[in-house]
């Protein structure tokens, strides 16, 4: 018959504390933290089949071995000689020259690893050295770690091959910074804290002085130049208005964001990559000249067409001229036809003659709009020059086509509007790339505005 102790709580003669104390399901042995429990056997089994056995939190072990793991000493940074641990990692920075790593005395098991905390290695090496006649790697020599972001682990584990390498990396990842632009060119202003935006009023040279990628990091806007009005017979007779510059934008928020474009915003991507330093030529368009008047009206000019505005692969085409009025001559009168451009020059009063295309040459989103018709010979008025936003207007309006709006500056601004084709006789504004007008009573037709250029980019 086996012999049964039967007891819930067994205490200390001295003081009366529990050694074994049992509480509802909780078995608890030792009678406080400064009192040591030693279990002496060949064998002790602690935890059953599938159970768990854990250490309470803070505490430490000792003498359960190691499963090829180590306990980087991150709080201890090495940038001199020292002898390692088992057991231990370490980030080694040789940034302030090379040193040398003493390996402990080998025991089969024992784990040492490295790093290199500054990616240094390659310039000031870190020279790892075996304790004694030991060997690493079968070699009894040292081992030296030149390869910027290496890292290795040493097992040991016998004296027949010493330290063995099991893990090697020859560079370390690390995190990406954006690399963002510098450059020169034009006027330069600072909008929304982050970005820098060059403005062109003439021909110069964008010039990126660091960073590197796609040009589809910039943010561009070019205006051409705008058409010449046409002429006519003074006093009655008018040519049409000058079309207006094609019209081109983009914009990629994730880089240049903060701003408003137009409704004909392209997205980026169609500029080509770059490695810093670049220079990009910047030509900005000339306005079309204006168209004079005579009498009779036939003997008068057509407005002139304006010139492209260029950066890196995107043109931006100069607006049509105003064509020159029929005068009422019965029968053909050359160039009263209106011009094609990024956006049609108006044709002259008179016969209504054929008014300038738009977007020519063709682009996607459209760089402009047609131009409009003139009148026929009982009211003598030449058509609008179209617009970026609307075509040119056909008699009774005879108004030019619309601009539009884009706050890439960090404020909204119109250009790219068409002339108009009534005579009015106002040129377009310098940089605006807007179309001339017609010949006002008494007068010679008004020349088309200069175009621009303007480049964004986020700097920092």
């Amino acid at each position: 018959m086996t012999s049964k102790i039967k007891v819930d709580n067994i205490n200390k003669v001295s003081d009366d504390s529990n050694i074994i104390k049992k509480c509802g399901t909780t078995t608890t042995i030792g009678s406080g933290a400064s009192n040591p429990i030693v279990v002496d056997g060949s064998a002790v089994t602690i935890g059953r089949c599938g159970g768990t056995v854990a250490l309470a939190s803070g505490a430490s072990q000792t003498g359960f071995g190691r499963e090829g793991s180590v306990n980087w000493q991150t709080g201890s940074i090495k940038t001199a000689t020292f002898t390692a641990t088992s057991g231990e990692g370490y980030f080694c920075n040789t940034s302030g020259g090379a040193f040398t790593l003493n390996l402990p005395a080998g025991s089969a098991g024992a784990i040492v690893a490295i790093s290199d905390y500054t990616r240094t290695f390659n310039s000031n090496n870190l020279t790892i050295s075996p304790n004694g006649s030991e060997k690493i790697g079968g070699v009894a020599a040292d081992l030296v770690l030149n390869v910027n972001g290496q890292a290795t682990t040493l097992v040991y584990v016998d004296g027949t091959e010493g330290w063995i390498n099991v893990q090697n990396a020859e560079d370390t990842e690390t995190g990406t910074l954006p690399v963002y632009i510098a450059a020169t060119g034009g006027t330069i202003t600072t909008v929304c804290t982050n970005y820098k935006v060059h403005t062109f009023t003439g021909p110069g040279t964008f010039t990126i002085t660091a960073g590197a990628g796609s040009l589809s990091k910039l943010d561009y806007y070019l205006v051409g130049g705008g058409g010449g009005g046409g002429g006519g017979e003074p006093g009655y007779w008018t040519g049409g208005g000058g079309g207006a510059g094609g019209f081109r934008e983009s914009k990629t928020s994730s880089v240049s964001g903060c701003w408003s474009a137009s409704p004909l915003v392209a997205a980026c991507g169609s500029l080509g990559p770059f490695t810093a330093p670049i220079a990009i030529p910047v030509t900005v368009g000339a306005g079309g000249t204006n168209g004079t008047s005579n009498n009779p009206a036939c003997n008068a000019t057509p407005g002139g067409n304006g010139g492209n505005s260029i950066f890196s692969t995107i043109t931006s085409t100069g607006g049509g001229g105003g064509g020159k009025s029929n005068g009422g001559t019965a029968g053909t009168v050359p160039d009263r036809n209106g011009n094609p451009g990024g956006s049609g020059g108006g044709s002259g009063g008179g016969a209504g003659a054929p008014a300038g295309t738009g977007n020519t040459p063709p682009v996607s989103p459209p760089q402009g709009n047609n131009g409009g018709v003139g009148s026929v010979p009982s009211a003598g008025r030449g058509g609008g020059g179209g617009g970026a936003a609307a075509v040119g207007g056909t008699y009774p309006s005879m108004s030019g086509g619309s601009g539009i709006a884009s706050s890439i500056t960090g404020s909204p601004v119109g250009r790219a509007g068409g002339g108009k084709g009534d005579g009015s006789g106002n040129a377009g504004p310098a940089n605006s790339g807007d179309g001339g007008d017609s010949n006002p009573c008494g007068g010679n037709a008004a020349a088309g505005g200069s175009g621009v250029v303007i480049v964004r980019y986020r700097f920092q």
